[in-house]
């Protein structure tokens, strides 16, 4: 009887020590994203907690890095994310919170791009109008970087936010590419063509030209549109080109982040043989 009060009491303390935290665009898990947020963006992460008891050398870098940083540090005998789809995230033990992303100013990009231009590159931006899937997001960010791509240009409204979700989905590309925000696409995209920029619009149309048959070794812009609805009228004005992918069977679209994934390694593809 002894023991089973002792156990009861061992238990009810380990409860008392779980951390639950509510799923946010702020809150950053597992190990190789918290670990590169700490070795790229050390200013932006707040505090770091960790399920004691767990072993790994990435795990030890993390704590050295955090320690080393003046970051707080929280150990906790267990960790629950509470909120949608909170049972589906594999978190490690390791979460990490995080200030709002570091955004390039456009001003900066423009001019980055403009230099590039200048010097005989062809830069590429991968646009993004109105995602509000922050897994799309994050997962095409990772493959602009994968792809060579010099920047992603996002818009500020009706957009997902670029937090942990759409982090976690980059998988560490978030510190290696430049990011920038912009209220009004369409006068941005209207300065990077003064700058040199072509700029292609992703669509489904059947009279738009195949992916496979167009130049796209130069300055470039590539915009993907929203989820349900695509481009933007007022955006799609501004496009040169519009693309599409070809395609067999039933389906009729791709997912965004896929579509954009196809385009911008084909974009690589073309610029490793000419």
């Amino acid at each position: 009887m002894k023991r089973k009060t002792e156990n009861t009491k061992r238990e009810q303390q380990g409860k008392g020590n779980e951390r639950k935290i509510r799923m946010s665009d702020d809150l950053l898990w597992g190990i190789h994203p918290v670990f590169e947020a700490l070795d790229q963006e050390t200013d932006r992460v707040s505090e770091v907690i960790l399920v004691k008891d767990r072993k790994g050398g990435k795990r030890e870098e993390i704590i050295e890095k955090a320690k080393a940083a003046g970051i707080k540090i929280n150990f906790v005998a267990a960790l629950r994310l509470l909120g949608e789809n909170a049972s589906q995230v594999r978190h490690q033990g390791v979460v990490a919170k995080m200030s709002q992303t570091s955004l390039m100013p456009f001003d900066d990009l423009l001019e980055k791009f403009e230099h590039l231009v200048q010097e005989g590159k062809n830069p590429r931006i991968i646009v993004l109008d109105t995602l509000q899937d922050p897994h799309n997001v994050g997962a095409i960010i990772r493959s602009a970087h994968a792809s060579g791509f010099d920047g992603v240009l996002v818009t500020r409204e009706r957009s997902a936010p670029i937090g942990g979700t759409a982090a976690k989905s980059a998988a560490g590309a978030m510190s290696h590419i430049d990011i920038c925000q912009v209220t009004n696409l369409a006068q941005s995209l209207q300065a990077l063509k003064k700058a040199g920029a072509w700029i292609f619009g992703a669509i489904k149309d059947a009279d738009a030209q195949s992916l496979y048959k167009s130049d796209l070794v130069l300055p470039a812009c590539v915009i993907v549109g929203s989820e349900g609805s695509g481009i933007r009228p007022l955006v799609r004005k501004q496009c040169d080109v519009l693309l599409s992918i070809p395609m067999e069977g039933e389906l009729d679209s791709l997912n965004s982040s896929v579509a954009a994934g196809v385009i911008m390694f084909e974009m690589l593809r073309q610029r490793q043989l000419a």
